[in-house]
């Protein structure tokens, strides 16, 4: 009973301290500070954020859409607050032409070093 409630605790403290320790380590941005976006895949997002950062934002399933022409996509934070920290801070979705909006399930965000964003290929630039 000791061991389930240590493993608790530690998991509760776990996902609260999850957006802090982005916060801390500099992977937080604000909504306004996105730039641009390139999708490799149907899995794989790079954005540009002001300051010349790029994140990858990996998602839970396919999202087809990304990878037609003409594919926009339509984000807003679930916080309300303006800032991203994490994937659950995305309420992500895409549309085609006059099409409706598909959601994209982010499931991981990660900032690039700058050797990782230049080492990425043109075509995958945002």
């Amino acid at each position: 009973m000791r061991r389930m409630l240590l493993a608790a605790a530690l998991a509760a403290t776990a996902v609260a301290a999850g957006p802090a320790a982005l916060a801390q380590a500099g992977e937080c941005f604000f909504v306004t500070q996105w730039q641009g976006w390139k999708a490799t895949n149907d899995h794989t997002i790079y954005l540009g954020v002001t300051g010349h950062k790029i994140y990858r934002l990996d998602l839970a399933g396919s999202c087809a859409e990304l990878t037609w022409p003409g594919a926009r996509l339509i984000s807003r934070d679930r916080t309300g607050a303006g800032s991203i920290c994490g994937p659950l801070d995305f309420d992500l979705k895409v549309a085609v032409q006059d099409g409706p909006a598909t959601p994209c399930i982010v499931s991981g965000m990660s900032l690039l070093t700058p050797d990782q964003a230049a080492a990425l290929p043109p075509n995958a630039r945002p």
